[in-house]
């Protein structure tokens, strides 16, 4: 006789859909917040690379993230900074801003090698700009806003097209998290 062996589901796997407006991005990260609270009391690492142009929406998701994970306070950008340290009732949370990164010495100088070894959540924004020094994400968020005449992105509260893939279990739980909201049509792996 032979036992049944259950294969897990294939990585990467992909949700695609749109965000009509703010409050759309907000329950996300409200599903996202739950799903991820286990892994930040477990003491896990956590790293979400947050992908778009100027005005996407990555620093609103990040917001919202943190703020359903208890942040209280302002939340600011990471933009000058380059990395905003958060606690949260279940665990640390890092948001990083990439965006005005230059100089790959400045990843050991700054110590974010520590940071992302480190247990919680890293939220990434422009990881191509460290392309290389960052560990493998456990998910991938495209967020891409509507365009208008001039190939600039429309004003804050449009719809959002929105595209994740996960690349680990943690990511794949994200990708779970968002079922309820979606139909399984909308998950595809690549």
């Amino acid at each position: 006789m032979h036992v049944s062996i259950v294969a897990s589901r294939p990585l990467p796997a992909v949700v695609e859909t749109v965000w009509p407006h703010e409050p759309a991005c907000a329950q996300a990260a409200a599903a996202w917040a739950q799903a991820l609270s286990p892994a930040l009391q477990r003491g896990d690492s956590v790293v979400v690379n947050l992908h778009g142009t100027l005005g996407a929406g990555k620093t609103t998701f990040t917001r919202h993230l943190l703020r359903a994970l208890g942040v209280q306070g302002r939340i600011k950008s990471p933009s000058y900074a380059v990395v905003e340290p958060h606690e949260t009732p279940v665990g640390q949370a890092f948001h990083f801003d990439f965006y005005r990164f230059n100089d790959p010495a400045e990843w050991e100088d700054a110590g974010f090698r520590d940071l992302f070894a480190a247990p919680g959540l890293k939220l990434v924004e422009w990881p191509d700009k460290v392309a290389g020094l960052l560990p493998p994400a456990d998910l991938d968020l495209y967020l891409t806003p509507p365009e208008l005449q001039d190939g600039e992105p429309d004003a804050a509260g449009e719809p959002r097209q929105v595209r994740a893939v996960a690349n680990a279990p943690a990511g794949l739980a994200l990708i779970h998290a968002w079922q309820p909201q979606h139909s399984a049509s909308e998950a595809s792996h690549v």
